[in-house]
């Protein structure tokens, strides 16, 4: 089986760690390849806004084939005819923090022309970054009056901006990921305002972003559609069509457009994981494979015990495999 075979408007190639440099080294030549047959964007799980000048959030840029990816793109741009682009599809928030919409509305507002103090709603932005906003209830601004107020503010420049959508520039579509962004973040804040027991919160949380996810997916795809499919890559917890992450929802939205090539890995020095048991799905998918490979063949195995999150490594499971068109294992 080929990367190439896939006929999907968004094929999503997941990883099962982010901290297994072969991964997004292969990425990069897969993506390559697909570019040679009508792919023309790359998606990847990182800031959005950040992405429109080449750059990473949540640390991926410390990694060398994301700094190598984006170098690669510019090189090709310099001599095609029809540039290759990068997207980012994830919100700006981390695990236990989320910055201030002041920035990513004002961006919009100043776009519009408009004469809105944003400022003065938000206050200083630290009170909305600082972790505390998110694991404390109390402490979060996202049930303010202000919030409130910002959140419609945020509808209204995103209303605006699409009254003068004929426009369709750059900086229009500049300035529509920042409002969005800035919406989304309101969103995030309100969420984490709610009370709740801690584990119900942060799943509460994670829902919201695989909401913001899979909205920036949709968004990117009509962005893209006339130009070629798009290339998405994230971890397999996003990108699965089984839960509640961004794959299941864009997956649902556009059947058979999507497809979800589940990302597998035998062991790695890297992350300190060990050879599989051969009855997994993982030691299963070992056997013959010398380097890596691409098959459509999913394995009927167990899961593989030896694995710890803190090692950064999501063992497959029969979640991940339901759905999934395809694997690819890195022996």
């Amino acid at each position: 089986m080929d990367i190439t075979d896939f006929t999907a408007e968004l094929l999503a190639l997941g990883e099962p760690t982010h901290f297994e440099p072969a991964c997004a080294r292969l990425r990069n030549d897969l993506f390559a390849q697909l570019a040679e047959h009508g792919f023309r964007s790359i998606a990847l799980e990182t800031d959005r806004v950040a992405a429109l000048d080449g750059g990473f959030s949540h640390g991926l840029g410390e990694v060398d084939a994301n700094r190598q990816l984006v170098a690669w793109l510019r090189e090709y741009n310099e001599k095609a005819e029809e540039p290759l682009a990068l997207h980012g599809f994830d919100a700006p928030t981390e695990t236990f923090s989320a910055p201030s919409p002041r920035a990513y509305l004002e961006h919009t507002r100043d776009y519009l022309g408009l004469d809105v103090d944003i400022a003065a709603l938000t206050g200083d932005d630290e009170r909305w970054s600082r972790s505390e906003a998110i694991l404390d209830p109390a402490q979060s601004p996202g049930a303010s009056a202000e919030a409130r107020e910002l959140r419609v503010i945020a509808d209204d420049l995103l209303v605006a901006l699409l009254a003068q959508a004929p426009r369709l520039d750059a900086a229009w579509r500049r300035a529509k990921v920042h409002a969005t962004a800035g919406r989304g973040l309101l969103r995030y804040h309100a969420a984490s305002a709610l009370p709740g027991e801690r584990d119900t919160r942060i799943a509460r949380l994670a829902g919201m972003r695989a909401v913001l996810m899979a909205e920036n997916l949709l968004d990117i795809r009509a962005i893209e559609a006339r130009r070629g499919p798009t290339l998405v890559f994230s971890h397999n917890s996003h990108l699965q069509r089984s839960g509640s992450g961004a794959g299941a929802i864009v997956g649902a939205l556009l059947g058979d457009r999507y497809a979800f090539v589940a990302g597998s890995l035998g062991h790695s020095e890297a992350i300190g994981l060990g050879e599989p048991e051969p009855d997994t799905y993982e030691g299963l998918l070992q056997q013959g494979t010398k380097t890596w490979r691409l098959t459509a063949d999913l394995p009927d195995g167990r899961k593989r015990t030896d694995t710890k999150p803190e090692r950064g490594y999501f063992g497959l499971d029969r979640d991940v495999l339901d759905g999934a068109d395809a694997v690819w294992h890195i022996a």
